[in-house]
C-alpha cells in the first residue's frame, strides 16, 4: 500500500496544493514555518481522519476561506482508492471512499494504516496517563475493527455511571440495582479492553527492545515498559464494589481501565526523570518502529511512516542507526521533513529505496 498523490485546497497555509509521491521515500525540505509538517498532517487525515497537531477541524481551515478540501490516492492490492475529506465551517466533516460517504469514520480506521513520529512525541513520556492511553488505543484500533466500539460503549457507559453517582450524591440517595445495570457494562466491556491491552503490550515489548537495542549500547541504556492497571491485581467486580464509598464522595468512577497507564523505564527508573532528551527521543522513535512493525504483522499492509523533524535531539550515529532500519523490505513508503537539504540528502545516501526531494 502506498499513497500515490494528495491535492489540497485551503488546507492550513496552502490554498491549493498537488503532489505525486513515489513508493519510497519523500522527502520535504524548506525553512520553518514553510508547511513541511503540514502536508504531513493532511496524510494523516486521509488515514485516520483527523489531524495530529489540530483536533478542531474547522480550525485547520486556511485563514479567511470557509472551507478546506484534501484528496488523495491510495494503491493497495493493485487497486487505486480515491480518499476525500471536506470539512465546512459549522457542518459535519464529509469523509468519501471512492465517492462513497461513510456512516461512520470508524468504519474507515485501519484501512490504510500510518505510524507518526513527532517532535510532539515527547508529550507521551511527559503528560500524563490519558496519552499514553491514547496511544495504546490508536495502535490497537488500527489493526482491530472491535476495539474502537468497545471504547465509544466502555465511555459512554463510564459517562452515565458518574452522572448517576453524582445524582446520588446531589439527592443524598442510593439505588444499588441502578448502579449495577451500569457496572455490568463497566465490566463487560472494560475487560475486553484490558486483555486486549494487555496483549498488545506483551507482544509489542520485545519488539521495541530490538529496535533500541539495535540503535543502542544495551549494556548502558536498560530499557523497558510495563502495563499498569488496577486490574492487573483484582477483577473488576471488585473493584467497583471496594471504592464505591471513594466514588460517592468524590463523585466520579475511580476504577476501571480509564485509570490505566503505561510506566517507561530506564535503568530502572522513571524515564522522564533520569535520560537525556536524546535518549527519549530514541525511546518513542523505537516504540513507533514497534507500533509500525506489529502492525504489518497483524494486518499484512505496511503502514505509511511519516517522521517529522527526525534529527533534532539524535546524534549522527543514532540517525544512521534509524535510517538503516528503515532501509529495509519490512518498511513501506516513508515521508521525511527536514530544514537542512545536505543534512538530510546524507541520511538516505546509502539507502536502496527511491528517494524524492520536494522543496517548498
Amino acid at each position: 500500500m502506498f499513497l500515490k498523490n494528495i491535492n489540497l485546497i485551503n488546507f492550513k497555509n496552502y490554498s491549493e496544493k498537488e503532489l505525486e509521491f513515489n513508493q519510497g521515500i519523500n522527502c520535504f525540505v524548506g525553512n520553518n514555518g514553510i508547511g513541511k509538517t503540514n502536508i504531513l498532517d493532511s496524510i494523516n487525515y486521509l488515514s485516520i481522519c483527523k489531524s495530529f497537531i489540530n483536533n478542531i477541524d474547522s480550525q485547520n481551515i486556511k485563514n479567511g476561506e470557509d472551507f478546506f478540501i484534501i484528496q488523495g490516492v491510495f494503491e493497495k492490492d493493485n487497486d487505486n482508492d480515491t480518499i476525500y475529506c471536506s470539512i465546512r465551517k459549522n457542518k459535519k466533516k464529509i469523509f468519501k471512499k471512492n465517492k462513497k460517504e461513510y456512516e461512520k469514520l470508524s468504519h474507515h480506521i485501519g484501512l490504510y494504516p500510518i505510524v507518526v513520529i513527532l517532535p510532539s512525541d515527547s508529550n507521551l513520556i511527559n503528560d500524563g496517563s490519558e496519552t499514553r492511553r491514547r496511544f495504546i488505543d490508536m495502535l490497537i484500533s488500527q489493526f482491530d475493527n472491535s476495539y474502537l466500539n468497545l471504547l465509544i460503549k466502555y465511555n459512554n457507559a463510564l459517562l452515565q455511571r458518574n452522572v448517576i453517582i453524582r445524582n446520588f450524591h446531589s439527592q443524598n440517595s442510593f439505588n444499588n440495582e441502578i448502579l449495577e445495570i451500569w457496572n455490568e457494562q463497566l465490566i463487560i466491556y472494560g475487560t475486553q479492553i484490558y486483555n486486549k491491552r494487555k496483549e498488545v503490550i506483551q507482544q509489542i515489548v520485545p519488539i521495541f527492545l530490538s529496535f533500541y537495542n539495535s540503535i543502542t549500547d544495551s549494556n548502558i541504556e536498560n530499557v523497558r515498559f510495563e502495563y499498569k492497571s488496577q486490574l492487573n491485581n483484582e477483577n473488576f467486580n471488585s473493584l467497583l464494589i471496594s471504592n464505591i464509598e471513594k466514588d460517592l464522595k468524590l463523585q466520579y468512577t475511580t476504577s476501571g481501565i480509564h485509570r490505566d497507564d503505561i510506566e517507561f523505564l530506564f535503568n530502572d527508573c522513571p524515564l522522564k526523570k533520569f535520560s537525556s532528551q536524546g535518549q527519549q527521543k530514541t525511546f518513542i522513535i523505537c516504540l513507533k518502529l514497534a507500533q509500525y512493525s506489529l502492525n504489518y504483522t497483524k494486518t499484512n499492509i505496511k503502514p505509511i511512516l511519516l517522521f517529522d523533524d527526525i534529527f533534532d535531539k539524535l546524534d549522527s550515529s543514532r540517525i544512521k542507526k534509524i535510517f538503516k532500519i528503515i532501509d529495509n523490505d519490512n518498511f513501506g513508503q516513508i515521508f521525511i521533513t527536514d530544514t537542512n537539504h545536505q543534512r538530510i540528502k546524507e541520511a538516505i545516501s546509502n539507502i536502496s529505496k527511491e528517494n524524492t526531494f520536494f522543496y517548498l
